[in-house]
């Protein structure tokens, strides 16, 4: 969720705020459990940002990870602040500059939503994945939506594309996945008390949540 106008520390900040802190870590669990690493395994970050989540994939997984940004400001600051030898690159989702079936697991956070060429970039990342991917996106049917998505978007929001559950099963129509599935969190974005206690009991299943990830299994010839 980022405007590449933003700087990096400035950025990294809000995941450190009280809100920040509880929107990241509702959002990483619920790629972890769709993704399903095992420790020892290789991990892409596609997008990666300044490495927030490629760091706790990388330290709370256990996962071999590398994180690629097309920004390398943004990238110079994940290397920076590396806290289990991962490895960080400038590079765009459209062109990944891997080998096919490269990773055992790709993960992409939100970096889709400001990618113009969105089918293309989710071919590079069937290509490159041996296992499994998950890819977060955000929700067009959502509360976040009406607050910051309407009109272009605002502040870290502007500019990017929020998708339906229609767009995101059409990026995928006709590729080579298995096990596809479309979960959502954090339905009440402002991470009151009520919002906090409503993830608790709110089944992902629903399609209101602001993140919304799709996930499943390549099934590339040869992986």
């Amino acid at each position: 969720m980022r405007d590449r106008a933003v700087d990096a520390a400035a950025y990294e900040a809000w995941y450190h705020t009280p809100r920040g802190r509880w929107i990241g870590d509702v959002e990483f669990r619920l790629i972890r459990r769709m993704l399903l690493p095992s420790p020892g395994e290789s991990l892409l970050d596609v997008g990666c940002g300044t490495g927030y989540f490629t760091r706790r994939f990388a330290l709370e997984e256990g996962v071999r990870t590398v994180g690629l940004d097309p920004n390398p400001l943004w990238t110079q600051f994940a290397k920076a602040h590396a806290v289990a030898d991962e490895f960080y690159q400038v590079g765009r989702a459209e062109t990944l500059p891997f080998a096919d079936h490269s990773f055992d697991r790709t993960v992409s956070v939100t970096a889709l939503c400001f990618v113009e060429d969105q089918r293309r970039a989710v071919r590079e990342i069937l290509r490159v994945t041996r296992k499994r991917f998950a890819i977060g996106l955000l929700n067009r049917h959502s509360i976040l939506y009406l607050q910051k998505g309407i009109g272009g978007g605002a502040g870290a929001y502007r500019g990017a594309h929020w998708h339906t559950g229609g767009e995101i099963r059409a990026l995928f129509a006709g590729l080579a996945v298995t096990d596809l599935s479309i979960r959502s969190v954090v339905f009440m974005p402002g991470g009151g008390p009520i919002g906090r206690a409503i993830e608790f009991v709110a089944p992902n299943r629903l399609p209101f949540g602001a993140f919304i990830v799709v996930a499943g299994d390549s099934r590339q010839p040869g992986a």
